[in-house]
């Protein structure tokens, strides 16, 4: 997923942080098997385990972005 969304950045000049959910307990708590999980600015899921270019275009669009 990280490297899809590297080669979206460019195009879409999004922030991309990128946390180990097992290093913190509730993330882990919150997603347990659900990784990797790509999180809004608005702390809304938009995918898991896989990057969904659809779900990440909406949000951008939404964004201005």
């Amino acid at each position: 997923m990280v490297a899809a969304l590297e080669a979206l950045q460019p195009e879409h000049g999004f922030h991309l942080e990128i946390l180990d959910v097992d290093e913190d307990d509730a993330l882990e708590t919150r997603f347990g098997s659900k990784v990797p999980v790509l999180i809004g600015e608005d702390g809304k899921e938009i995918c898991h385990y896989h990057l969904d270019r659809a779900a990440l275009e909406v949000v951008l669009a939404g964004a201005g972005g």
